[in-house]
């Protein structure tokens, strides 16, 4: 009697987007069960013009259909609204600037959903994510995606050694152009459908509008550098480090930047006590950068600290390595020295470390 062949099953979360598809396509192409599996994350205001949900919903099974696989439907909106949205809340009120993404990864994306991925027995999960794993000596790492402009190991350095073990993600070896290539020629119906842009349960709607829905407004003075009133906020958790547009007061003439504006004001510190806002005048201004960091909430990807070294950080997403040395690590801090002193390092978003292509982990910036 012949040996039967049972296919490793997989679990592909189907966003209703192009690099999610291709996902759940090119494993089939290796021989793997795919079923797909469409996360509902918000639902808030699923009629507004701002969600997409539906359409998106919609997109992932005409893709499962067209690729001849299952999918289902599964709601994580109350997972979601504990987990990511109460700490994004949290965060702004503090006056930092979360960045919800790295939430939803480590809470949802590879816990909530792996969770129900292994109930449904599958050996493995797999996302649209431009990032790689690597097993080397029984330790798993995670690397950056060969596409350096889509790559976004940045989101997921909160994984560990157990997600990785369980994660694949076939984009880490492509570009984004040959992800688009081979969706045209399936003829799928998302091969041109743009990107989602900021997040997920903002949608394209302003953010002032969105925020002002959940947190009050608290006026307060904005101060310059000198400590003269020169105007008023509307409260201090709808500002961020850097931000330039939206603070109602004019610059002074004939004052010019290093970026070449003539005097914009930029925020550069809260003081939350007081309720006030602090603005520099040009970009240039010293109170803009930082000659190091503290980041809390430390997560590493091999389980514990790296050495302390030279190594690469980002202190935002789409930034180039800056070099920096890891001067202390612990479990739960570390702290940054830069070669060069950093440009608006903003509290809230996350610091993350690599050793070339490696991704080491990495904590929220205090």
């Amino acid at each position: 009697m012949s040996k039967s062949f049972s296919k490793e099953r997989v679990v592909v979360g189907l966003s209703g987007g192009v690099d999610s598809a291709i996902t759940a396509w090119l494993l089939k192409q290796q021989g793997y069960e795919v079923v797909g599996l469409f996360m509902k994350n918000w639902e808030d205001d699923d009629d507004s013009e701002y969600c997409s949900t539906r359409q998106d919903w919609i997109d992932a099974a005409s893709v499962a259909d067209l690729i001849g696989i299952e999918i289902e439907a599964v709601n994580f909106a109350a997972e979601y609204k504990d987990r990511v949205f109460a700490e994004f809340l949290r965060e702004y009120s503090a006056g930092r600037t979360p960045n919800p993404d790295v939430l939803c990864n480590a809470e949802i994306k590879f816990k909530a959903f792996l969770d129900h991925a292994m109930q449904l027995g599958a050996e493995h999960i797999a996302t649209g994510h431009y990032a790689r794993v690597r097993e080397v000596d029984g330790q798993f790492q995670l690397l950056k995606g060969l596409d350096k402009s889509k790559d976004q190991s940045y989101f997921l350095h909160r994984l560990n050694q157990e997600q990785l073990a369980r994660t694949i993600f076939p984009l880490g070896e492509l570009q984004k152009t040959e992800v688009r290539d081979i969706a045209a020629k399936l003829d799928l119906p998302v091969a041109q459908k743009k990107d989602s842009t900021g997040i997920c349960f903002i949608g394209e709607r302003p953010f002032r509008e969105f925020l002002n829905r959940y947190l009050p407004t608290e006026p307060g003075p904005i101060k310059d550098d000198q400590g003269n009133i020169i105007g008023e906020h509307i409260g201090l958790a709808f500002y961020t480090y850097g931000q330039r547009r939206g603070l109602g007061i004019g610059g002074i003439k004939g004052r010019q930047g290093a970026d070449g504006t003539s005097g914009a004001w930029y925020v550069a510190r809260k003081d939350m006590a007081a309720n006030t806002l602090y603005v520099v005048e040009g970009s240039d201004h010293p109170w803009l950068y930082q000659p190091e960091l503290v980041a809390e909430q430390a997560s590493w990807i091999a389980g514990h600290p790296p050495v302390q070294d030279d190594y690469g950080a980002k202190v935002r997403y789409r930034q180039p390595d800056t070099p920096c040395q890891l001067v202390q690590a612990q479990d739960e801090q570390f702290t940054l020295r830069f070669t060069t002193p950093q440009w608006a390092v903003t509290p809230g978003q996350s610091a993350v470390l690599y050793d070339g292509d490696i991704c080491l982990g990495g904590g929220i910036i205090t």
